[in-house]
C-alpha cells in the first residue's frame, strides 16, 4: 500500500472565551496551517518525527497558543512547560517537565529521546540540558506585561478563597496544549504534544503532555494520537494509549477517539478533553467533548490544509 505524508495538528481544547475578538480566533487558526505546513515540508527531507516536531515548534513560537511564547502562568507568576514526543518506530519517548525557560520544549524533549538514555527530565536537570544545547531563553522571552496584567487581575479577583484550578480553568476559558500526529511515506508514525499547563496551577504540577499513554502515543502499524485538555482527567483515563489499545482491537481511529472521549465524559462529565489522531493508513481523526477544539491537517500532493474549529466543522 502506497503511504502519503500525512499531518494533522491541534491547538487546544476549551471555549470560546479564551477568544479576545475574532482577530484572535483567526490568528490562532492560521497558526495551525502554517504548523501543517511546516510538518509537510519537514516531510520532504526526513521523517515523521521531524513532522511533529516541526509542526509543534511553530505552534510554541506563534505566542497565540497555551505552549511556548503563549504559556500562562502558574500560581507563583511563573511558566512551567511540559512536552513530549514519541517515535512509532521503536517506541522511542523523550519528555520534559517544569521547564521554565525554554520555548521549544518540544525540542528539548527529542534531546532527551535522542541525546539521553532518559524517558523524562524534569525541572533544573532540563534546564541545565537546555543550556547544553542552546534551547535556553531567560524569562522576559516568554513573561510579558500582558500576561503578568492577567495575572494580577486574576490574583486580586480570586481573594481569600482560593477556587479549584479545573473549576478556575474552565471559566476563563482554557485552551490547553498543542499537539501534531504523522505518518512519513515509510508509515513510520509519531506524535508530539507541548503545554504551558494550566492557569494558575501550582508550581510543580505536571499534567499529561509529557506522559507518555496519557498526552501522546505513537506505534507503528496502529495509530498515533495527541491530546489536550485537563491533564489530570487525561491522565487517569490514560487516554491516548486507551485509543491505541482500541484501534489494536479492530476499532476505526475514528470511532476510537470518539470512544474515549465518551469515556472521558461520563467518568468527569464534558469540557475537558480533545483529541486527535492517524492510523497506520494515515486515516486522521479528532473527537472532543469541549465548546470548540482548533484542528487541521493535509498530506502530500492534496494542495491545501483543512482547518476546523467548531464541532460541525468538516473533519477531516
Amino acid at each position: 500500500m502506497s503511504i502519503k505524508a500525512t499531518i494533522a495538528v491541534h491547538g487546544g481544547a476549551g471555549s470560546m472565551s479564551y477568544f479576545i475578538n475574532e482577530e484572535h480566533r483567526q490568528r490562532y487558526l492560521r497558526g495551525l496551517v502554517e504548523a501543517v505546513n511546516a510538518g509537510l515540508e519537514a516531510s520532504r527531507r526526513g521523517n515523521a518525527l521531524d513532522m511533529v516536531v516541526d509542526a509543534v515548534s511553530i505552534m510554541e513560537f506563534d505566542g497565540s497558543y497555551d505552549a511556548g511564547k503563549g504559556s500562562v502562568l502558574d500560581l507563583y507568576g511563573e511558566v512551567e512547560q511540559d512536552a513530549g514526543v514519541m517515535w512509532g518506530k521503536d517506541l522511542s519517548v523523550g519528555a520534559v517537565a517544569s521547564v521554565r525557560h525554554v520555548i521549544n520544549a518540544i525540542k528539548l524533549a527529542r534531546i532527551v529521546m535522542e541525546k539521553t538514555d532518559h524517558v523524562l527530565i524534569v525541572g533544573e536537570g532540563a534546564e541545565e540540558l537546555a543550556k547544553h544545547f542552546g534551547l535556553w531563553v531567560p524569562s522576559i522571552e516568554l513573561i510579558n506585561e500582558a500576561k503578568i496584567n492577567r495575572y494580577n487581575s486574576l490574583i486580586k479577583n480570586l481573594g481569600s478563597r482560593y477556587r479549584k484550578n479545573v473549576d478556575l480553568a474552565k471559566e476563563l476559558g482554557f485552551m490547553d496544549t498543542v499537539g501534531a500526529v504523522a505518518i512519513d511515506k515509510d508509515g513510520n508514525l509519531a506524535a508530539a504534544t507541548s503545554t504551558g499547563g494550566t492557569i494558575l496551577k501550582w508550581p510543580g504540577r505536571v499534567g499529561d503532555s509529557p506522559l507518555p499513554g496519557a498526552g501522546y502515543w505513537a506505534e507503528n502499524g496502529v495509530c498515533a494520537v495527541s491530546a489536550t485538555g485537563i491533564g489530570e482527567f487525561i491522565i487517569r483515563a490514560m487516554a491516548s494509549f486507551r485509543v491505541a489499545t482500541l484501534v489494536k482491537g479492530g476499532v476505526k481511529i475514528s470511532e476510537a477517539v470518539k470512544q474515549v472521549v465518551n469515556y472521558v465524559t461520563e467518568l468527569f462529565g464534558p469540557g475537558n478533553i480533545g483529541l486527535i489522531a492517524i492510523d497506520s493508513r494515515g486515516n486522521v481523526a479528532s473527537a472532543f467533548n469541549t465548546e470548540v477544539m482548533g484542528r487541521a491537517w493535509s498530506q502530500e500532493g492534496l494542495g491545501k490544509v483543512i482547518v476546523a474549529h467548531y464541532p460541525g466543522d468538516p473533519f477531516p
